[in-house]
């Protein structure tokens, strides 16, 4: 095999330059739309990403004016604090808690609603209702249901009989994240509802009208025809889902505010707490990359899956 010699290495690196200028002056205008964009995502995105993995260097105070060097010590500190590793468990219930149930009962309302009933433009309205409602209207919303003195739910339970002094929703160590398990899958069932219907109606007729043929009930055509087809739609939903739950922040903050005893504290919530309660800029950004990494490992798993489904 022949060798190229220096020289001819370097003419041909020089000629791949000036092809690839000259490529971007014939495409100037190109650029030139995509250069306010490209320029917000550098300076807004990108640099404000590098600078906070900077602050996971140091001791960075907005209050004090020293901003030591400190090395891997926030690492460190991170993965000896009791609290975060509370955090990430938290923050894991509640995802594994509301992500399925959100789904299952909106799947549940989309085969319902799926159907040839009279109103069902009202109903899917009224259950997507609370979709874009604002976080924070719907948290004060639930928190006040959740009331132990005047609070609805309270109320009908004492007069049901079926409790026998006001339950402390919020402050009950043992109830609160429930509480707020079931305040967000009330919120976000909506959307797995629109997203399944249209997932069910992307499905031909002709093999449920097969299925029927072959003798198949109602539940053997869920399971062998739907369930299946469903399973993009499902995997894109889990993917929303998960990512949306790790990164949970308006519920704790305006129902629990991380209490009680940290039994609500999630990640997000926690780095909150370390930006702007004790103002520790370094730690914070630190609490952040690792989230990120979380989101990493899970977005990874969940592209496994699709390329599966997309196999299958």
């Amino acid at each position: 095999m022949a060798t190229v010699s220096a020289p001819v290495r370097r003419d041909i690196r020089e000629t791949r330059v000036r092809r690839f200028f000259w490529r971007m002056w014939r495409e100037r205008s190109a650029y030139l739309f995509i250069a306010p964009g490209v320029i917000v995502f550098s300076v807004f995105t990108l640099a404000a990403l590098v600078f906070a993995f900077y602050l996971t260097f140091h001791r960075w105070s907005i209050i004090e004016p020293e901003k030591p060097y400190v090395g891997l010590t926030n690492y460190d500190d991170m993965l000896h604090d009791e609290r975060f590793v509370q955090s990430v468990l938290n923050t894991v219930y509640f995802t594994g808690a509301s992500v399925p149930l959100t789904m299952i009962i909106g799947l549940g309302l989309a085969l319902l609603l799926n159907q040839p009933i009279r109103g069902r433009a009202i109903f899917r309205t009224a259950y997507y209702l609370p979709v874009v409602t604002p976080f924070v209207v719907s948290a004060l919303l639930w928190k006040w249901l959740y009331n132990g003195q005047y609070g609805l739910f309270n109320y009908y339970l004492l007069q049901g009989h079926i409790i026998d002094e006001p339950l402390l929703w919020l402050s009950d160590k043992n109830l609160a994240m429930p509480s707020v398990v079931l305040m967000s899958v009330w919120s976000g069932v909506g959307f797995s509802m629109v997203v399944y219907l249209a997932g069910l109606q992307a499905i031909p007729a002709e093999l449920y009208e097969s299925a029927t043929l072959d003798g198949a009930g109602t539940l053997r055509r869920i399971r062998y025809v739907t369930i299946p087809l469903l399973r993009p739609t499902t995997l894109f939903l889990l993917v929303i889902g998960i990512i949306s739950s790790l990164q949970v922040f308006t519920q704790i903050f305006v129902m629990t505010s991380g209490g009680p005893v940290n039994k609500t504290t999630t990640m997000v919530y926690y780095m909150y707490l370390w930006a702007f309660k004790y103002y520790d800029m370094g730690y914070a950004s630190t609490l952040a990359f690792a989230l990120f990494a979380m989101l990493l490992v899970f977005t990874a798993l969940q592209l496994r899956l699709f390329r599966g489904s997309e196999d299958v």
